[in-house]
């Protein structure tokens, strides 16, 4: 059990949509000793910047938050990219922790890593059953690669270091940049824009079939934290709200709660992605104490809120 005032935590990512949030949810419990790197003076994707950073900074706990990530359009982009970006991060930071002994080292990686065909609900137990949806592939095995080094680190050095799986998150504070948004973001925005531009239509991409499952940013929050303190095991973790929803029913749950009185129009010539996501979480519950408690709806008007907040301060 973590006692946070008495340990030097690095958060890398920590700057960033969910980093902030759980450097929020560390000080909340007691932490004061927090350290961010930024990338203008340490590139984590470099060995020896990983290595200057643990000596200027020696850590009892590192949280690996930091990633080079992006929705379907964005990975479609830069699929090299986020292959090398997120692998080199994650090889150097375990590497580099190992060689220093840092006692605990939290790595998150992501739900893209699952088959494409995964049963559902994912059981961690089948992540090897079959390849990545392709579009996100070069992401989600380059984060499921950092399982392989943590396990076999964990098997030859004795390693502390554990491996979560968040699903997709939401919040105040995301991404809303049209070029690299994941999906509500990028709803959010679109029906904003057209309410304000008095559009009578907004495109999606897809067909609207596929699902997925969001969990809330302070829900994510905590439970990295709460795996942080409490969690030592070699095996991977599912982070989830348990909640399953089709694109076409989150486009029109979203356009009622900005208020876009248009139409809804399908692009089935772009990807839908992967089929289905939902997440068996209660390996999070039996072994940490974890269990979603933001209510869907109320996390999405929280959202919208905060944009429009944006958007209004943007337009004086």
């Amino acid at each position: 059990m973590t006692d946070w005032q008495d340990k030097k935590v690095i958060v890398t990512g920590g700057g960033g949509f969910l980093g902030r949030r759980v450097v929020e949810e560390l000080t909340d419990r007691g932490c004061t000793d927090i350290f961010v790197p930024r990338s203008a003076d340490y590139d984590l994707r470099d060995a020896s910047d990983v290595r200057k950073m643990l000596q200027d900074f020696p850590p009892d706990q590192i949280i690996h938050l930091a990633a080079n990530v992006g929705g379907i359009g964005a990975n479609r982009e830069h699929p090299g990219e986020y292959f090398f970006d997120n692998a080199a991060m994650g090889i150097h930071m375990i590497e580099e922790a190992r060689k220093v002994d840092v006692p605990k080292t939290v790595v998150v990686g992501t739900i893209c890593s699952y088959p494409k065909y995964a049963s559902v609900p994912f059981s961690e137990d089948d992540l090897w059953e079959g390849y990545p949806e392709e579009t996100n592939a070069p992401y989600g095995l380059a984060k499921k690669m950092l399982l392989v080094q943590a396990q076999a680190y964990r098997q030859q050095y004795g390693m502390n270091v554990i491996y979560l799986m968040p699903v997709n998150l939401y919040g105040p504070g995301d991404n809303f940049d049209p070029e690299s948004s994941h999906v509500i973001p990028a709803l959010i925005r679109k029906f904003i824009d057209a309410t304000n531009q008095k559009q009578s239509s907004v495109e999606i991409w897809g067909t609207g079939t596929p699902t997925r499952e969001f969990l809330y940013v302070d829900d994510a929050a905590r439970a990295i934290a709460l795996a942080a303190e409490k969690f030592d095991g070699e095996e991977p973790v599912n982070l989830g709200a348990g909640r399953e929803i089709s694109i076409l029913d989150l486009a029109n749950l979203i356009k009622d709660l900005t208020g876009f009185e248009g139409e809804l129009r399908f692009d089935p010539t772009k990807p839908d992605g992967q089929p289905r996501r939902l997440l068996d979480s209660s390996r999070a519950t039996e072994l940490f104490g974890f269990t979603a408690e933001t209510d869907f709806e109320t996390g999405l008007k929280q959202t919208i809120e905060w944009w429009e907040s944006q958007v209004a301060a943007a337009t004086g």
